[in-house]
């Protein structure tokens, strides 16, 4: 079917139709979304194709949607569904509130090679944190490829391209975006890595960081002790990051997001009542709502993620 300049093709099975398609000589420009992929746009001997397995979902969009916050509590579950280039997600925000955030728990089963390709995203903000095992990556301009380990944390700022290569078998991440419906962007004339190392190289207002969990120390916080990351610098303000142990009071935050992933151990989320939480279980506190940890136990370890007033995305 015609669609204006595009050719459209409704399928039931992306994965498939997307392999028939290079069959026929096109090759992928661009998929979205990553955590459970509908849509892919390629091009090749008939122009542009475009493969969906849902016509009328909404597509990404040029603006950031409206925050709605609210508090949210995600139990830790199975491995979750098939996602872009084989990875498992499992969706730690279900209401994206209001579209506006994305969070993933992500699995790699297997370990070994990664079927990824050299690729970007149009966000304003995305980071990882390892929660288990290790992961190969290659990052634009940043070296050599690099491994990344339990607590270990990079912030992927707008464009930059970037590969995941190899990982164990035991693979688990974390991953944050801003919107939560973006795209992912092939880049097939670009070889990563580069053999250049720019460290202050701007992309879209943001740097590139890599956070070692392992040669961080641990200061006080809260009546608590955090891994603080530099995120708050290499995004000019707009995110911060940091591990958390032990009983931590926190005050209200005066941005958008508070999230909390539990790394390991279990603990009392105090906001309001007291809830269990134990791992691999996640959270959000609406902003300017005070929250606490108690009762911490078993290697409690905390992800805490915060962002301030969106504005836009490159």
């Amino acid at each position: 079917m015609e669609v204006g300049d595009k050719l459209e093709r409704v399928c039931a099975d992306l994965n498939a139709a997307i392999e028939q398609a290079r069959s026929e000589g096109y090759r992928l420009d661009v998929i979205y979304p990553a955590d459970d992929p509908h849509e892919a746009i390629l091009s090749g001997p008939g122009g542009t194709l475009r493969l969906t397995t849902n016509p009328g979902a909404p597509r990404p969009s040029d603006h950031l949607p409206p925050f709605q916050p609210e508090y949210v509590l995600t139990r830790a579950s199975g491995d979750g569904g098939a996602g872009r280039a084989g990875m498992l997600y499992r969706d730690l925000i279900p209401s994206r509130l209001g579209g506006r955030y994305i969070a993933s728990h992500i699995r790699v089963p297997g370990g070994g090679p990664v079927a990824d390709w050299v690729h970007y995203h149009r966000i304003g903000f995305q980071m990882i944190a390892v929660r288990s095992g290790w992961v190969r990556v290659v990052y634009e301009g940043q070296g050599e490829p690099f491994v990344m380990r339990v607590g270990d944390v990079v912030l992927q700022p707008p464009g930059i391209r970037h590969r995941v290569l190899d990982s164990g078998d035991d693979l688990e991440v974390v991953e944050i975006g801003a919107p939560a419906l973006h795209e992912t962007f092939a880049d097939h004339e670009l070889v990563l890595p580069t053999g250049l190392y720019e460290p202050l190289r701007d992309f879209g207002g943001q740097q590139f960081l890599r956070h070692i969990a392992a040669e961080t120390p641990w200061t006080a916080l809260g009546g608590g002790e955090a891994q603080q990351t530099a995120m708050r610098a290499a995004t000019g303000g707009l995110a911060d990051v940091r591990i958390l142990r032990g009983n931590v009071d926190l005050p209200g935050h005066g941005g958008e997001l508070v999230f909390g992933f539990v790394l390991s151990g279990s603990a009392l989320l105090k906001h309001g009542d007291l809830t269990p939480i134990g791992p691999a279980d996640a959270f959000v506190i609406p902003p300017n709502e005070a929250w606490s940890i108690a009762e911490a136990l078993g290697d409690f370890r905390l992800l805490q993620v915060t962002t301030a007033k969106l504005a836009t995305f490159a």
